[in-house]
């Protein structure tokens, strides 16, 4: 059956007895017959989308189907590859046109989908709100549990909170009461600060003096007035011996960058190791609150002998790249000795806003301090009823206790309080039931500061919304505007882009160092910045999102710059560096992290890189594997063949080729980067075969010639970045009700040249993020 070209005519629409403004027309017959006809045992079909069967129904009563045909049209990959193709003209008319459908049916009956009622703060979502509501920087990976995340986001589903939860809770907001009042402690405490393993420790660490090399920058608040005492312990090998002491080295102990003690470390005579390590302690007096404690080594001269085999730069293996000189094991702080008092620190100053007098001021003074913490907590407007619980654990405490105590304790009870641990939702009363209502001004002002910041309103946005004025014409975007110049949108950067992008992975990757030796932590955290960096540049500077695709120029310090290739970049510090034309680097899909992250221990994986690149950048991920499947076995082919040779006998499997030969070809395209992102020409004596391909059919050699297929049709990657932001501002999945709204952002951001703070605005102003449905 010839596909028709003719969209949308009452001619049309009448010869198939079908109302042209509900009904689908001609358009689609053809590619219908021919998707049909290649599936019929699929698991398309398998899965329900038997276009045979409703073809010519009303597109309002099926337009979840229809949204994944528009899904699959819009990817090329309808019909299925090896099929005849229409042209590329017929495409873009049928999903014009039955978009078009689409989005007038759902602009007649809108449909924002429902969040949770009842959603709980994130691990980072709670960590900021402390930050913001007490100026007390925690650390909640101490505290609480990970989150677990769900369609790629940790604050999806989010609603539980189990007993045993409960009590980490409980604990935490006690732990935090009385960090941020300064409590006397019954006794000193103390933290320890362990340096990972794989850290090399010959250059400069970011945060520390130049001229100094290795160690820790450790941001600690310390809780009162006092005596603190700074216990150092350094590397150890295998036998129990400082690692790389062969000569004295002297050790620095600074506080806020002033130094405090210099230690000279020598190696000892009778190979007690301990005596060493006995030495590097100092106690001295800190005042309470927050400081940056710094350990390191001063740095000796060193040359770089030129010679034709370059030294490895990683050196933490006794073995196979030994420390060349002592390295920092751990950091431990105790205290404090002699407390004097809880100080003049940033956390009391933003919780005391009164100080009683005397005792007839006491309960007055104590209902200001806590309404004023409660509002910010709860994101709302304080109620006499909100007031009582917190009071009366007050009233309680004060019996027997001192007047800062008892706020202490009030305090804890705010904090382990439903209003604070929970985003809260409500239907309106008097509501239709199923029907999609506008949230409130003040549920509207927590979705943009917790999208935006990870953390809660602060007190410009929160009394816009309580005046009623954040949803008036242009009070809404002026917000936006203000919050994303405003530094805590960084969190788009750290949270969203590193689960966006999988940064957060490579915490956990391990290439085999017998194939990769000069993989280290430096090297890790080097792949990290450069992709924050770079997702921050584009943010900040409002440039085209499509410039995450490919651009001149990326971030880089002496670590990745040879780890690169790139020459003439020297020392730790990060900086923007021009890329030429030619250059290699440059863009999301040249970076090292991501191409870590997307391969395997020991080699690269086209098919984990193919499918992360389906995933989040052209959005349309392939189905999950059938069962009983067998995953490909390295040891069962040949070692001579390539990745590419092996990955053939999936794809010979007709049951495993609707998938691999959707993924493979993607991924092949990244060939010339092996698997820690470094840039090859050859494997195993063979050259590499990049030649990939796109499930629209488009052909092309290496990274360069994917790069240009995406940007040849930007909304793909635009409508996915939509989709992910989106997910990530409502804390659940995108469903296909959900779609038109995606276009919306889209075609408005197309405007604006896809400026990141369009397709932010976007998402702000759409339907789902404004609007919700009632039960």
């Amino acid at each position: 059956m010839q596909v028709l070209l003719v969209a949308g005519t009452a001619a049309t629409a009448a010869q198939h007895r079908v109302a042209p403004s509900s009904r689908v027309a001609s358009p689609l017959p053809g590619l219908v017959e021919q998707h049909c006809a290649s599936c019929h045992n699929s698991q398309l079909k398998n899965g329900g989308l038997d276009l045979e069967r409703i073809a010519l129904n009303d597109v309002a009563q099926h337009s979840d189907v229809w949204e994944r045909v528009v899904r699959k049209l819009r990817a090329r990959q309808m019909p299925p590859p090896g099929m005849k193709r229409p042209e590329e003209n017929t495409y873009n008319t049928v999903v014009a046109w039955l978009s078009d459908l689409l989005d007038k049916t759902s602009a007649a009956h809108p449909n924002p989908g429902r969040t949770d009622t009842f959603r709980r703060l994130t691990r980072i979502e709670y960590q900021n709100a402390i930050r913001d509501l007490l100026a007390l920087d925690i650390d909640t990976a101490e505290l609480l549990p990970r989150d677990e995340a769900s369609h790629g986001f940790d604050n999806v589903t989010v609603g539980d909170l189990s007993p045993t939860l409960l009590d980490r809770y409980i604990s935490a907001s006690q732990k935090i009461s009385r960090a941020a009042i300064g409590a006397l402690r019954r006794s000193p405490g103390g933290d320890t600060f362990r340096i990972r393993a794989d850290l090399t420790q010959e250059e400069h660490v970011e945060g520390l003096p130049i001229g100094t090399r290795g160690g820790a920058f450790i941001p600690y608040t310390f809780a009162r007035d006092g005596e603190y005492e700074v216990q150092i312990r350094l590397t150890r090998d295998r036998n129990e011996e400082i690692e790389g002491l062969r000569a004295p080295h002297e050790l620095e102990l600074l506080l806020d960058r002033e130094r405090v003690k210099l230690f000279t470390v020598t190696p000892p005579q009778d190979k007690n190791y301990e005596r060493v390590d006995q030495g590097l302690k100092l106690r001295f007096p800190v005042t309470a609150g927050p400081h940056k404690l710094g350990v390191t080594f001063l740095k000796t001269p060193s040359a770089l002998l030129e010679t034709k085999r370059q030294p490895y730069q990683a050196h933490f293996n006794m073995h196979r790249h030994p420390r060349m000189t002592p390295a920092i094991y751990q950091v431990s702080i105790n205290g404090p000795y002699a407390a004097k008092g809880p100080g003049d620190t940033p956390s009391r100053r933003r919780i005391f806003v009164c100080q009683p007098t005397k005792p007839g001021e006491e309960e007055a003074c104590a209902e200001r301090i806590l309404s004023t913490l409660m509002r910010r907590a709860y994101r709302r407007p304080v109620t006499a009823v909100d007031l009582q619980k917190p009071m009366g654990f007050y009233k309680e405490s004060r019996g027997a206790e001192s007047f800062e105590t008892a706020i202490e304790t009030a305090l804890s009870a705010v904090l382990v309080s439903p209003q604070f641990l929970f985003r809260v939702e409500q239907d309106p009363v008097g509501v239709a039931p199923n029907a999609a209502y506008r949230i409130s001004d003040l549920e509207l002002a927590s979705r943009l500061s917790f999208f935006l910041w990870s953390s809660i309103p602060d007190d410009e946005l929160l009394k816009t919304a309580e005046a009623g004025k954040l949803s008036e014409p242009g009070m809404l975007e002026r917000q936006v505007r203000r919050m994303l110049a405003d530094p805590r949108s960084g969190s788009l950067v750290n949270h969203f882009a590193g689960q966006w992008l999988y940064l957060r992975n490579l915490d956990s990757a391990t290439p085999d160092l017998r194939l990769f030796p000069d993989f280290d932590d430096n090297l890790r955290q080097a792949f990290r910045q450069e992709t924050e960096l770079f997702f921050d540049s584009v943010l900040r500077e409002d440039r085209s999102v499509l410039d995450l695709l490919k651009t001149d120029y990326t971030y880089l310090n002496e670590r990745l710059a040879k780890h690169y290739g790139i020459p003439n970049v020297y020392g730790s510090r990060f900086r923007r560096v021009a890329l030429d034309k030619d250059s290699k680097r440059g863009g999301l899909l040249r970076q090292g992290s991501i191409l870590t992250v997307t391969s395997y221990a020991t080699r690269t994986s086209p098919v984990i890189r193919g499918k992360w690149i389906l995933e989040n950048i052209i959005g349309t991920p392939p189905p999950p594997p059938l069962p009983n499947v067998p995953a490909l076995k390295d040891n069962t082919v040949s070692a001579t063949l390539s990745v590419r040779e092996r990955l053939a006998e999936h794809r010979a499997n007709a049951v495993c080729a609707s998938c691999h030969d959707l993924m493979d070809p993607v991924g092949f395209a990244l060939e010339n980067f092996d698997a820690v992102g470094r840039w090859r020409t050859v494997e195993e004596g063979k050259p590499i075969d990049a030649k990939g391909g796109l499930p629209d059919g488009n052909t092309f050699d290496s990274v360069s010639g994917l790069e240009q297929g995406l940007l040849n049709r930007p909304e793909l990657f635009v409508g996915t970045l939509s989709e992910k932001l989106l997910t990530y501002a409502l804390g659940r999945g995108i469903e296909q009700h959900d779609a038109p709204a995606v276009r919306k952002i889209v075609r408005d951001a197309r405007t604006h040249e896809f400026r990141f703070s369009s397709v932010i605005l976007g998402v702000v102003n759409s339907t789902p993020f404004k609007m919700r449905r009632s039960l």
